[in-house]
This record gives structure tokens, sequence and C-alpha cells, in this order.
């Protein structure tokens, strides 16, 4: 084990309260990265500067404010692809969302709505092969997604608590958003027809959502006929899994509000 004399781990410490950063003070002394590190901690100790326990606050619990619109957002995505989870060697659960390589913007809207609903948490991104999942860790992750449950969510009722239904009827499109860009997407669909003894291709636009919980399906179309937007169940094989969106005023109303992934 190398020892350094006090006169190192002084002027690494004036570097440090300086503002320097650990690896560049570690470079230009000659010192590994965790003495520097450990330096930096007593030091801060010293000086009464390490911070406290982290202990975000909680909309439910603690009654702070909450960004309700990036909530119905969130509430949206998890319900369609995100899980919570809690490791036994982790001291808080996790929320994580798993977004697909395809749509950057997509995965960029869920990190910004997990950092406006949890703002004193952080937020990673975990790459796995042809998509990432977004996550955070929160010990309130039970108060703000009181549907978690063990099990698979088509397999248990999805039900949302009377503040859950609130902010979703202020929010609706946001909601109807985060449901779309989970389990739903804009497709362009084509037939064709006889015009003056020929046949004519056509094309039209149509939204499909997808889901196998009858009650997330239900809240979908609920909150459709809220905004004044026509739907219809379709099958897919021998069961009803689809809600199709395909009139046209209806479409050009989710055009305005959601559009096609990105």
């Amino acid at each position: 084990m190398r020892f350094h004399d006090t006169d190192v781990r002084q002027q690494a410490v004036v570097r440090l309260r300086a503002g320097a950063k650990n690896a560049d003070v570690a470079r230009a002394l000659g010192v590994p990265l965790g003495t520097i590190s450990y330096w930096r901690h007593m030091d801060r100790a010293k000086r009464g500067e390490c911070p406290g326990r982290h202990d975000p606050q909680c909309p439910r619990c603690d009654g702070c404010e909450l960004d309700e619109a990036a909530y119905a957002y969130l509430l949206a995505l998890y319900l369609g692809d995100g899980h919570i989870i809690q490791y036994s060697g982790h001291r808080v659960p996790s929320l994580m969302i798993t977004c697909d390589d395809n749509w950057p913007g997509l995965m960029d809207d869920c990190e910004a709505a997990m950092r406006a609903v949890f703002p004193d948490n952080s937020v990673c991104r975990v790459s796995r092969t042809g998509c990432h999942n977004v996550k955070i860790y929160s010990k309130h992750l039970w108060c703000m997604f009181p549907q978690h449950g063990p099990g698979k969510k088509h397999e248990r009722p999805i039900i949302l608590e009377g503040w859950q239904q609130g902010i979703v009827d202020d929010h609706p499109w946001e909601f109807i958003r985060g449901l779309v860009h989970s389990d739903g997407c804009r497709i362009t669909n084509w037939t064709t027809r006889v015009v003056a003894g020929q046949r004519k291709r056509y094309e039209y636009p149509r939204y499909f959502f997808t889901n196998k919980s009858v009650d997330i399906r239900q809240l979908y179309s609920e909150t459709l006929d809220r905004v004044g937007v026509e739907w219809k169940a379709t099958r897919r094989g021998s069961e009803t899994y689809n809600i199709s969106v395909a009139k046209r005023d209806s479409v050009a109303l989710m055009d305005q509000h959601i559009g096609p992934k990105y």
C-alpha cells in the first residue's frame, strides 16, 4: 500500500475546495482516484458539508406539488410498457419503462416525464438489444402507482384511484398519448375501389391500440369518448385486443394531439 504525505493531501484538498474535479486532481498529483475521493469526503465531513439522507418529497405522502400533465403521460406509459420491481439487494423499488430504439423522441419524453414527476430523483437509461429501459428509483413508487401488484397486468384488476382519475380527466390527451406511445401505433391502411371501370388504390391513416388487459382497454376507450374520438373494437384472431380509430374526423383529432411515434 502506498502512503501519501500530508503535503500531497493538503495540495489535493486546496484544489478540491477551489472546484477542481476529483479525476483532474488525481491525475495532476499522481494519486489514485479513490484516494482523492476519500480525502474529499473526509474534508467535507470535517467541515459539516456532507449531504444528509436523501429523503425526496411525495405528492401523496407530503402534499408537495405534482406535474399532473407529466404524471398522466407517465401513468399511461407504466400501464403499457412499464413495471415496478424491488430486488432484495436494493433499498427502494424501481420503475422501468422499456422504449424501442426506433423512437428516440419517445424515449426523451419518457425520461422528461420521470424527471418532472420525481424531480428529486435521478433517471438512467439501461441499454438492451433494440431498446433502452428508462429507469428511476424511489421509495414512493408504491404511492404514485397503486396499480402495482403481483403477476401480469392483464391477469389482475387495473382500476384508477379517485385522485388518478381526476388527473386523467384534467389531462386526457396526455393519458391517451402515453397509451399510444406504449401499446399503440399510427399506420397507413389501404383498400381498392372500382372507379369508372378501373380499380384504384386508396390509402388512409388509422390508429391502433392493442393490450390484453380489459381494464386498460376500457381506460383508453373511455378517455377517447371524453375527448370526442370515435373508436371500435377489432379482433386479433379470436380475441378482441385491438381498439381502432379510423374515421377521418377522429383520426384528424388524434393527429392534432398525438401523431406518429418519433
